[in-house]
């Protein structure tokens, strides 16, 4: 029973990002009643403010490489950047998908409410709606989906103007001359390579001794000596010790090893990870426990509070779009009484989309020997493909972990033109326990750039043919 002038639910869920928005559809779809509660924009960040329309842009830098090098197929072109048009694409783009989310969400009867909400104890959800109503919806069951944010540095914050976060970074009015990434994770990376393709003279800065840090070490180490070929400033193990407005710019003091250096920046992009947004949600008036700005939750999802789930970014990492959808679909099967599936991480795809590409999933083989794992490694570089020599695009590299006794698929990493689309081949394979044997004799359509899949298998295995 509702208390008077509330309403029930099955479901309450706390922000319409790719987590929220696709529980709520599953939830609808599994017969429960749903209420979704978001104070901005359906899609979230990822949506709107992330992982679509950089996708945009960065396709769009890719299309420009490709006509730079036109001549080497045989096309004569001159590129003319319109910045502008470039950027009113991507928010197109973005702007068409929170549409159809919405369509998504009335088609299934979702009841999507704008405004805020925050616990209020005993199965409540206080929210306030944007035209500064107040109500209060009951459930057994709420969802906290409220994503995260980017991360600011103890000594230095992003200001929207001269230092940027990801979001001022897809809106640039103009491209700055020089500009500081710091952090080479792979938003840092992404925008790096997109700024460097349109002119930027582009400089990236990483405490750990590596871009990429979490990808396999040959993985970064490779995407590090391809960024410099592009011409980036690439300084890894270096802290940016101060980042002061400088006239129209920045000056930024870098120290490596306690040796200090200064550079002149026109913008700097600050890309150190995110913080999930687990305040003003009253979980101070609840048994629901954080750390490190993450909510904690057991295999379940389920947090300390009773009846109260987290899920995606606020939930912790890995912070991927995915990740959050998958695990919106598995808590609203679990609270419909399905078969209880715990997410398995490390079969969680990971994608910077870059130049080159990188896609990865598994174990490293850095943590697959810390883990005392006898391992078999393949390793086939992409210029032995004949499709990725036909299309002009031989840089890369396809690497694939085994179990040495048992043949288990531990861990697969590619590096290379559109492999973020090739590395759902291995994430199947591990999530169907495949060996090395059935990957061996799998027939593997040519020409294509996926046969170098194959051939890093053959190569695990001594049995490599076109290297």
């Amino acid at each position: 029973m509702s208390a008077s002038g509330s309403r029930s639910f099955d479901v309450i869920i706390i922000g319409g990002g790719p987590g929220g928005y696709v529980a709520a559809i599953r939830a609808s779809q599994l017969g429960m009643t749903v209420a979704l509660v978001e104070r901005e924009e359906l899609g979230g960040v990822c949506l709107n403010w992330g992982c679509i329309p950089t996708k945009a842009l960065l396709h769009a830098a890719d299309l420009l490489r490709e006509i730079r090098h036109g001549a080497d197929f045989g096309i004569q072109a001159e590129p003319k950047v319109d910045l502008a048009a470039m950027v009113q694409r991507s928010r197109n783009v973005a702007g068409q998908l929170n549409k159809g989310v919405g369509g998504l969400l009335r088609k299934h009867k979702v009841t999507v409410i704008d405004g805020t909400a925050r616990l209020a104890g005993e199965g409540r959800v206080q929210v306030t709606t944007a035209d500064g109503g107040e109500e209060v919806l009951e459930s057994d069951s709420i969802v906290l989906a409220t994503g995260a944010r980017a991360r600011n540095l103890p000594h230095i914050s992003a200001d929207g103007e001269l230092i940027w976060t990801a979001r001022e970074a897809m809106v640039p009015k103009s491209i700055p001359k020089r500009l500081l990434v710091i952090g080479a994770g792979a938003i840092g990376i992404e925008f790096a390579s997109f700024y460097a393709a349109l002119g930027s003279k582009v400089t990236v800065v990483e405490v750990l001794p590596h871009v990429l840090p979490v990808e396999d070490d040959e993985i970064s180490t490779l995407m590090g000596e391809a960024l410099i070929k592009d011409g980036i400033d690439v300084r890894c193990g270096t802290l940016v010790a101060a980042l002061e407005p400088k006239g129209k710019g920045l000056t930024a003091t870098f120290d490596k090893n306690g040796e200090h250096s200064e550079a002149e920046f026109d913008r700097a992009i600050l890309a150190v990870g995110v913080t999930g947004n687990i305040e003003d949600l009253g979980l101070e008036n609840t048994s629901v426990s954080t750390d490190r700005g993450f909510v904690e939750t057991d295999a379940h999802l389920e947090t300390g509070e009773p009846g109260v789930y987290a899920i995606g970014d606020v939930a912790g990492p890995p912070c991927l779009a995915h990740k959050a959808s998958h695990e919106g679909v598995l808590l609203m099967e679990y609270l419909a009484g399905g078969e209880a599936h715990v997410l398995a991480k490390e079969r969680i795809p990971g994608c910077t989309y870059a130049h080159p590409q990188v896609a990865s999933v598994g174990l490293t083989e850095r943590a697959a020997k810390e883990r005392g794992r006898d391992i078999r490694v393949g390793r086939f570089p992409l210029f032995g493909n004949g499709k990725a020599l036909a299309i002009g695009q031989p840089e890369g590299m396809v690497k694939t972990l085994f179990d040495a006794k048992t043949g288990e698929l531990l861990g697969a990493h590619l590096i290379g033109a559109g492999v973020t689309e090739l590395i759902q081949g291995f994430t199947l394979a591990m999530g169907l326990e495949t060996t090395e044997a059935e990957l061996i004799n799998t027939v593997f359509p040519h020409p294509t750039v996926s046969e170098a899949m194959h051939e890093s298998v053959l190569a695990a295995y001594d049995r490599v043919l076109h290297i």
